[in-house]
């Protein structure tokens, strides 16, 4: 029997197994498909991909501002997917940490099919694999969730919209939320006519209210139509040219036609033909794996982590909630899940990033003092001709920690990672003022905010490159 069996093999289900087995105990990791799930074959890795492929295009359409003279150019989709497939294959084949896996004996069994129990230490695949364990840590991840209206069967979802073999001339996004706007973002750049749906009163909800607002205006510039405060949607139906959605809104039904539609609604977890019964493992109201600070399932030898336990889903955070589920796996419960500074980001145009508290949350509990610079007032994105967005910190006023920091524009993603580092250290907001970051960089717009924070609220941040040089006497 093998010690640790663990189901899925995306970042919470590699870093499982790595940590199992560097552990010492025999480890075996079953994949549906290839090694590295949705993160490296259908999510970060092959989406970043097509966005970076969007920011050339953006890029080359301002060369002549530079004069650079070009003939033309033209986006040809099918060459680009040849490279999405060529990026995912080298990022599978060149990954650290298969090698580290293969190096500690890890036996990895790819292409097994869907795994479901047969018992509470038993699993067998569709194709036929039958494995026992010891100790068991699902990292099955999750999947979209779909519309239950008539004619729903004619949507399709984030990961359909991803394998496309060519760029629709129209597309309808229904859900604002950060797979919505990444979907129509990026297929807004190559030319599709997209119309972004949300039922809500602002797209990207979770986000801080001006980050919606900016990049709500930046879509609608860039010629998306976005469409807020939808009431509900009533029915698809096939029509010659795609598929049209009626919907209602103030009261009023109302429809609209498009080649393709998306649905990008939420993320529920792939849990649909593992027979959790069977292993009498036990799932939440929302319908995620139940897990307590251990990551222990209600059946002690069981444990979950990553998107099927419905935390924070995002790579970084699955791969850690992976490393905790198989330490207390091999050695019994004893790590606890930790609080953690969780920056988070998306790849749309302009981006967006955060990390904390909104403005909103954080004057809920806290007296707070709020900083913010324009990216049209910062050398850097005035050099890149790229000056839409804006860098905001939101400053405890007795603590003068950093609570939140909220990015739009170029670079947004990388740029909050400075805040976040700032935030797990515990960084004063004068401290951060006084590092003397590099002119010009993005980064650097994190420290003019910090600075103007710091003397809002009365401190001595002497030594500041933002600091205007004192008048000679």
């Amino acid at each position: 029997m093998t010690d640790v069996l663990v189901i899925g093999a995306g970042p919470a289900g590699a870093f499982a197994a790595h940590r199992a087995a560097d552990l010492g105990a025999r480890t075996a990791l079953v994949a549906r498909e290839d090694f590295g799930g949705i993160a490296a074959n259908d999510g970060p890795v092959p989406v970043r991909t097509l966005a970076h492929a969007a920011r050339l295009l953006r890029e080359a359409r301002q060369l002549d501002r530079y004069g650079i003279a070009v003939d033309g150019f033209r986006l040809d989709y099918s060459r680009l997917l040849e490279r999405v497939d060529e990026v995912v294959r080298d990022i599978r084949t060149h990954s650290a940490l298969r090698s580290q896996i293969d190096g500690l004996g890890v036996k990895v069994h790819e292409h097994a099919g869907t795994a479901h129990f047969v018992d509470p230490h038993t699993v067998e695949t569709s194709r036929g694999l039958r494995l026992h364990g010891d100790k068991i840590i699902l990292c099955t991840g999750g999947v979209s969730r779909r519309l239950t209206v008539p004619g729903a069967e004619l949507t399709h979802t984030h990961s359909d919209a991803w394998a496309l073999r060519e760029v629709p001339p129209s597309m309808l996004v229904i859900g604002a939320g950060a797979t919505g706007v990444q979907v129509a973002s990026i297929f807004t750049a190559f030319g599709s006519r997209v119309q972004l749906f949300q039922t809500g009163p602002r797209i990207l909800p979770s986000e801080d209210e001006d980050v919606s607002a900016v990049v709500a205006e930046a879509f609608r510039e860039r010629g998306m139509v976005v469409r807020e405060n939808l009431d509900a949607i009533g029915s698809f139906d096939r029509t010659p040219n795609g598929v049209r959605m009626h919907f209602f809104q103030d009261g009023v039904p109302d429809s609209v036609e498009a080649a393709l539609v998306i649905v990008a609604v939420g993320w529920t977890a792939d849990t649909a033909r593992l027979d959790l019964p069977a292993a009498g493992v036990e799932t939440d109201e929302r319908g995620f794996v139940a897990v307590d600070a251990y990551q222990r399932t209600s059946v002690p030898h069981i444990f979950a982590a990553g998107d099927v336990t419905g935390r924070l889903m995002l790579v970084p955070q699955a791969a850690q909630s992976g490393f905790v589920a198989a330490t207390n796996a091999v050695r019994g419960p004893s790590l606890p899940l930790w609080d953690q500074i969780s920056p988070i980001g998306s790849f749309t145009d302009p981006e967006y990033a955060q990390v904390g508290l909104t403005e909103t949350n954080a004057r809920r509990k806290h007296d707070v003092i709020v900083a913010t610079v324009r990216l049209d007032a910062a050398a850097r994105p005035v050099i890149d001709g790229r000056t839409t967005g804006f860098c905001k910190l939101i400053v405890d006023r007795t603590t003068h920690q950093i609570l939140g920091c909220h990015v739009v524009g170029e670079r947004a993603v990388e740029t909050s990672q400075v805040a976040a580092v700032a935030m797990t250290a515990h960084l004063p907001v004068q401290d951060l003022a006084r590092i003397p970051l590099s002119f010009p960089t993005y980064a650097a717009i994190v420290g003019r905010a910090a600075y103007i924070a710091a003397r809002r609220l009365g401190l001595d941040a002497g030594g500041s490159q933002y600091e205007p040089p004192a008048e000679a006497p």
